[in-house]
């Protein structure tokens, strides 16, 4: 696991970040119903190479055709923030 963590923060350091793909398809038995399938992976913005490698992948080998993709990324690493918190409360 550690040396898995390791890989993720040198991946982090060369510019990956963490993506979430949302691919909306056509069930390929019923063409007028749409499925879902979500995919979460370490990428290159705004290029997203290993994304485009999946989509062209996909368009190859499955029968579900697209119908429409979602992208969404967030750096991991980044400056820290500090918000001041106006209340706090504790319960017991």
């Amino acid at each position: 696991m550690r040396k898995s963590r390791g890989r993720s923060v040198e991946m982090q350091l060369k510019g990956y970040r963490l993506s979430t793909v949302e691919i909306v398809y056509h069930m390929p038995d019923h063409p007028t119903l749409l499925q879902t399938f979500i995919w979460q992976y370490m990428d290159l913005a705004p290029d997203y190479p290993e994304l485009n490698k999946f989509l062209e992948f996909w368009r190859k080998n499955i029968d579900g055709a697209l119908h429409s993709v979602q992208v969404m990324s967030k750096d991991l690493i980044g400056p820290a923030k500090v918000r001041n918190v106006s209340h706090s409360l504790a319960l017991h």
